[in-house]
């Protein structure tokens, strides 16, 4: 007969396996937009950083046990605060709402958690790892992950059902977890940018967009050649991946009127910053080059003079402040899922 496992190392394999799960999770929501598979994704985010809270009973004995040996516990402890920080703050933001303090955000703080839980995790495996037997794929090991998983969504459906019926803010929020703020009013939304950027100062009159094709002679267009060609409307969703969303109309010119048909490579837009993202040609079709939000022209720290409008994308794909337009041969997927500049 094998050896059942012990009940510590058990418990400390399912954790491990909850915090890659919620991670992934995380990792794919933060980039998917408010269609039905991301509120998927988002759900199973949540009921995983919940299964890691039902097991924390089991491993606070287990921590207190380990606390009584002579080893080094730094590494450990700073790894389990981080973890608890990011929970206790991916709750506080799918309840309570958008809080923020000193321009911090709980997302912010459950992200930023998050991300720094990962190198910690990694030093931590590798001092203690935990390595799967076959006891681990027993049917009795499958009962109580489904048990544990169980409480999870029970407790994930009460915390939904109580911010419905209380009224909390968590019960307004979008699939991807954002908060509408501003919708249909420009001025009310925040002004956000990716965390390597600032709003930069760009005088109208100096500024030029260049388009760039290489089976075509390159051009520069000033601002009041685009304000000339402004042909198109379009309501749109922005959702930032800061937590918030708004419905906005935006104007200006389709990306395929300065380009025309594309059949292979890919097209990158360019910030005066630096920023950029990359589409595929079956892409440009649905991308607009927006001067205008709401009636009345962008704002510095929404984009002015000209800004990416790309339906059904998170924010950080609407390059803000484009600079130069260009087709390449590179296809689209030779970039990082999110930006690293």
């Amino acid at each position: 007969m094998g050896v059942s496992p012990r009940p510590s190392r058990r418990t400390n394999v399912a954790l491990l396996v909850l915090l890659t799960g919620a991670f992934v999770t995380g990792l794919v929501a933060f980039g998917t937009e408010g269609s039905p598979e991301s509120r998927i994704v988002s759900v199973a985010h949540g009921v995983l950083g919940l299964a890691i809270l039902v097991l924390a009973p089991w491993k606070s004995v287990i921590v207190r046990g380990g606390l009584r040996r002579r080893r080094p516990h730094a590494l450990a402890i700073a790894f389990a605060v981080v973890v608890v920080v990011s929970l206790l703050a991916g709750v506080a933001h799918a309840t309570i709402g958008p809080l923020e303090v000193a321009g911090v955000s709980a997302l912010d703080i459950h992200v930023g958690a998050a991300v720094t839980a990962v190198p910690l995790a990694v030093g931590h495996v590798i001092r203690r790892p935990q390595r799967l037997r076959a006891a681990d794929l027993s049917r009795r090991t499958a009962l109580r992950a489904i048990a544990v998983g169980g409480f999870a969504a029970l407790a994930y459906g009460a915390v939904e059902t109580v911010s419905s019926v209380v009224g909390l803010p968590g019960a307004r929020r979008r699939g991807t977890g954002s908060y509408e703020v501003g919708s249909g009013v420009p001025s009310a939304m925040p002004v956000t940018q990716w965390f390597t950027d600032d709003v930069p100062g760009i005088d109208p009159d100096s500024y030029e967009l260049a388009v760039v094709r290489p089976d075509a002679e390159a051009r520069r267009l000033r601002y009041v050649d685009l304000l000339a060609m402004v042909e198109a409307t379009e309501t749109v969703v922005l959702d930032c991946t800061g937590g918030w969303w708004a419905e906005q109309t935006w104007r200006g010119i389709r990306l395929e009127t300065l380009l025309g048909p594309l059949e292979s490579g890919s097209v990158l837009i360019r910030s005066v910053t630096g920023y950029s993202r990359r589409f595929a040609p079956e892409d440009v079709g649905s991308l607009l080059l927006a001067t205008h939000v709401g009636g009345i022209p962008l704002s510095p720290g929404h984009g002015a003079p000209v800004r990416l409008v790309v339906p059904g994308r998170r924010g950080f794909w609407w390059v803000k402040w484009v600079s130069q337009v260009s087709v390449e041969p590179d296809p689209a997927w030779v970039q990082s899922p999110f930006p690293l500049q």
